[in-house]
């Protein structure tokens, strides 16, 4: 998306929830973003090249720990929304190829062996490996524990078989974190996580989907694909709870790229609104406008706030912290306020530019077609209001 002039407003970076260090990240990394220009046309190339200007620069070391080539000795929540907010400001599929590096190897992080970690997680902070993260499959997208793909013991070895589908980098990932049933009587405790290179045989990725917001997603199919026994990640059938320990640590993130997207929408309508003439004076100087303009202000804020405090949360807080249900639930508001507020910020900014805001090649026309997938993938709205309905019952 060709980036005009504008800069994304960061005053709530001025509030307690933030230290130094991650204000002088946000100057470095505006700095930086403004200058990119990366030809979006073909979505695979464009995210590889996003992938490797990134571990170049090396902002992708914020997603990994310190121990193995990272920015930070943990990673670091606060630092992640900061990161995805400025990126989705001035590209949407850069911020997508920061957050799948960050999410495809957060399992890693979690739960690696010294070996695992060792072999992905430097390659993924200088944007050598892609990562994926496996999830959901044809049958089972929210209701996680109803997977059908199964890992069978074979001695020293595990064999996949089955389907994992709307997976982000796929096809073009150097490996997936997949998650595969174990016990077929266990639920969401029957699930286990393993590392699956892409070159393994019997995994085909070539089954690509094509979605309104060109990005890479493809369907995995794996037919008898053998797997080493060291490419178990973490314990035999603990994969369910690491899959949303690796969900809750980014959640706030995605509410942030949300954030991202709806600043650039009203920076687009602000500047538009100052130079479009009619009826003798500016857009801007109709009440209405400005009554709009408000309201899409209003909307940022709330969602800011939210987003920040989860953030702070899982980094700072003791006792509503990381693993807490109060956490738990901050995290749903963030993603579920995030991605809705911006949604109707973006659609009111396109409003503004009347016939010329579905005008493919609009920034705002773009931003339409982004922002719909935040509000489903990684827990849709509807998950999160049930976590947050439960959190209230209890």
């Amino acid at each position: 998306m060709n980036t005009p002039p504008l800069r994304p407003a960061q005053d709530h970076l001025d509030l307690p929830f933030f230290d130094d260090h991650h204000r002088r990240l946000a100057a470095e990394l505006q700095a930086w973003a403004a200058e990119q220009r990366v030809d979006e046309s073909d979505d695979r190339a464009a995210c590889r090249e996003w992938v490797r200007r990134l571990g170049d620069a090396g902002w992708l070391r914020w997603c990994v720990p310190a121990a193995h080539g990272g920015a930070l000795e943990k990673l670091d929540s606060r630092a992640l929304v900061i990161l995805r907010e400025t990126l989705a400001f001035h590209s949407p599929l850069a911020d997508f190829a920061f957050a799948m590096q960050g999410l495809g190897s957060g399992a890693i992080t979690l739960a690696g062996t010294p070996g695992q970690q060792a072999q992905y997680l430097p390659a993924v902070a200088r944007g050598h490996k892609i990562a994926a993260f496996a999830l959901s499959e044809p049958e089972a997208g929210s209701d996680v524990a109803s997977m059908g793909t199964r890992a069978t013991a074979k001695a020293d070895a595990w064999q996949l078989d089955g389907t994992k589908t709307w997976i982000s980098n796929g096809g073009m990932a150097d490996f997936y974190v997949t998650f595969a049933r174990t016990r077929s009587d266990g639920g969401a405790r029957g699930i286990s996580a393993f590392i699956v290179d892409a070159d393994r045989p019997g995994l085909d990725a070539s089954e690509h989907i094509h979605v309104m917001a060109p990005h890479p997603l493809a369907t995995l199919r794996f037919d008898g694909c053998r797997l080493p026994g060291d490419a178990l990640l973490g314990e035999v059938d603990g994969g369910f709870k690491l899959a949303m320990q690796t969900l809750d640590i980014f959640r706030p993130s995605v509410a942030a790229a949300a954030l991202g997207m709806a600043r650039r929408a009203m920076a687009e309508a602000v500047a538009h609104a100052k130079s479009r003439h009619m009826f003798g004076q500016t857009l801007a100087d109709f009440q209405l406008t400005q009554v709009k303009l408000g309201e899409m202000s209003a909307l940022l804020d709330a969602a800011t706030l939210l987003t920040c405090r989860a953030a702070w949360q899982r980094d700072c807080s003791p006792t509503r912290g990381a693993g807490t249900p109060a956490y738990t639930a901050a995290a749903a508001s963030a993603k579920l306020t995030a991605t809705e507020n911006a949604q109707k910020v973006i659609d009111m900014a396109l409003q503004m530019f009347g016939g010329r805001g579905v005008q493919v090649g609009n920034p705002v026309e773009h931003l339409y077609r982004d922002i719909r997938s935040l509000r489903i993938y990684e827990g849709a709205s509807e998950v999160q209001l049930l976590i947050l309905g439960k959190a209230a019952l209890r």
